[in-house]
């Protein structure tokens, strides 16, 4: 049988409850550039994947997830220390990403979206012409 070890624990939870406004929690992320990607990775343990909810509005990317508690209704719960209800992200995605072309992942907790750099973004070399090439190119 588990037992409780921390009379103040309850009490601290019980605060939690009353003095903080209800609000859906942030979800850990690293974000980084690798080659022409960007990927960003979300910590979301626990959350089944279909509560998973992604959507791109102009350059904005909306990341909502919904985790439930586990114990079926009517158990009672002896310590509820895991966050439950809905976590919400949102990214403000540069100019230079293709949003049309965003992948997305679910794999051990952990949510992996891979966003392309757009075309138009991308490093080119430009050609340089010289005298001698206008000759050439006016005299075509």
């Amino acid at each position: 049988m588990l037992m409780r070890t921390d009379p103040f624990r309850e009490f601290d939870r019980l605060a939690r409850q009353v003095f903080d406004a209800p609000r859906p929690a942030a979800m850990p992320m690293d974000a980084y550039r690798a080659g022409d990607d960007f990927i960003v990775h979300f910590d979301l343990p626990g959350i089944a994947p279909e509560t998973i909810e992604l959507d791109v509005e102009r350059n904005v990317l909306n990341v909502r997830a919904e985790r439930r508690t586990p114990a079926p209704e009517g158990a009672e719960l002896v310590v509820a220390e895991r966050p439950t209800g809905s976590f919400t992200r949102q990214l403000f995605l540069g100019d230079t990403l293709d949003t049309d072309r965003i992948d997305a992942s679910y794999d051990a907790g952990v949510l992996t979206l891979r966003i392309p750099v757009a075309e138009k973004a991308k490093p080119r070399r430009i050609r340089i012409t010289g005298g001698r090439d206008r000759k050439q190119l006016a005299g075509a």
